[in-house]
């Protein structure tokens, strides 16, 4: 059912993005009067699911979810239309228009994509607000791992700043350190003042996903909420939600931390829990599974404070925007890092199970209108690239014809399209095999 519903979403959000990119282009080509002969969500290569024709233009609906498409007249694209670039051009062509308006009609598209991520960002600020965790209200420090450690990180040290820039949401710290190249984290520790350099070698581990630095807690109250759905040690041993979790092999802990890596080390062993059960005290042995964990959710009720911002709708528009402006130089900074030989970012690249893994199990609208904005950002970045096939590539031949006044023929821009389209292939091949590895090394 989890699997279900991010297939849901995700194909519910790329129907949303390409329907609006796509609507772009076609928006800007009839008010230059140029011909639409086709606008359809998904590709539609040998049948559609549905299609109808108004007007000059055949809407319809493909069978294939990776993406959609207008075809414009008189123009070289993805449909390969080779046998109308021998007729001689018509005036209402997109090879007869003047270059400066082929060239607002090819950037129409990303355009609107983050026209669209900007209205949503402001829609979600003004209807539910910003909640974050503040760095200043993680006042019980840091708890990190292994690579942490090995970077100077100590359980308990509250980060005060990266390079002497203070970060105010806790969670974009890491984010931070890769996307702006940090050279060195100050924390406090016991009361000192210590600065940490940031080694480089760090850099790749931490584009894994390695190198935790979460929020550290305070191991009581641990009230049991609820049990993992797939497999509960706890609660196959007779564990009840609203249990209270008070010792650990008659051991006491002040960090939920503590609790953790004492699990760790008993793999498969047993182990006896001490718990409050409705005012009294009863020892229940558990055997903590081969990960080291009892299935079970803790409240986190009142043990961090979170910061939330509410908008009203003026507030939210110029908060909208910049938070579509800070996402698109965030994004704009992965790229160094994708093809960067250092970070190997190009090891992290995924596909569609990867877009589709950062939905939630269950239907959240504010999440899912957040992930649609940052998928449009995503879409109107990669649109704009200059490939051949893409969007950026058509900008990029039309920039080219603004600035010399020549025109490419249309047989190298048949060629063109065909080099992009093999390089689009590619990179869709290795993203998505990337998703399949990890899937089988998992």
């Amino acid at each position: 059912m989890v699997i279900f519903i991010k297939v849901v979403q995700l194909l519910f959000a790329l129907s949303i993005l390409v329907i609006v990119h796509e609507f772009g282009h076609y928006i800007f080509a009839r008010l230059f009067k140029v011909r639409v002969e086709k606008f359809f969500l998904f590709f539609d290569w040998g049948f559609s699911l549905f299609k109808r024709k108004i007007g000059e233009t055949e809407y319809g609906v493909g069978w294939i979810p990776l993406g959609g498409y207008v075809k414009i007249s008189g123009m070289i694209d993805e449909s390969m239309d080779l046998e109308q670039m021998k007729q001689p051009a018509q005036p209402w062509e997109f090879r007869s228009k003047p270059a400066w308006q082929r060239l607002l009609i090819m950037v129409a598209g990303v355009i609107f994509n983050v026209i669209l991520a900007i209205f949503l960002y402001t829609m979600v600020l003004n209807v539910w607000g910003e909640t974050y965790l503040a760095s200043k209200d993680v006042k019980y420090g840091i708890v990190t791992d292994s690579t942490g450690y090995a970077m100077g990180l100590r359980n308990g040290d509250k980060i005060i700043s990266l390079d002497g820039t203070t970060v105010e949401n806790f969670y974009r710290i890491v984010p931070d350190i890769l996307l702006n190249d940090r050279k060195t984290i100050t924390v406090d520790r016991d009361g000192q003042m210590i600065t940490i350099p940031i080694e480089r070698r760090f850099r790749p581990v931490l584009m894994k996903g390695k190198g935790e630095i979460d929020a550290r807690i305070p191991f009581g109250p641990f009230v049991i909420s609820d049990f993992a759905k797939k497999e509960s040690p706890a609660r196959d041993a007779g564990l009840l939600a609203g249990d209270e979790i008070v010792k650990l092999d008659n051991l006491e802990f002040k960090w939920y931390d503590e609790f953790q890596s004492y699990l760790k080390s008993h793999k498969g062993v047993p182990v006896t829990l001490t718990i409050l059960r409705g005012g009294k005290s009863i020892d229940i042995p558990v055997k903590p599974n081969e990960a080291g964990m009892l299935g079970v959710a803790r409240s986190a009720k009142n043990v961090l404070q979170l910061t939330t911002v509410h908008y009203n709708f003026i507030q939210s528009v110029p908060a909208g925007i910049k938070m579509g402006v800070v996402t698109i130089g965030d994004y704009l900074k992965q790229f160094k890092l994708i093809f960067s030989r250092e970070t190997k970012g190009y090891e992290s690249l995924g596909g569609f199970i990867t877009i589709g893994s950062i939905f939630p199990g269950s239907w959240d609208w504010m999440a899912f209108w957040k992930l649609t904005a940052f998928i449009s950002i995503i879409l109107a970045v990669m649109n704009i690239l200059p490939i051949p096939a893409l969007d950026g590539g058509h900008v990029m031949f039309l920039v080219y014809e603004v600035v010399t006044g020549r025109k490419p023929s249309d047989k190298f821009l048949e060629y063109a399209q065909i080099a992009g389209m093999v390089i689009l292939l590619a990179l869709l091949i290795f993203a998505n095999g990337n998703d399949i590895l990890r899937l089988i090394r998992k």
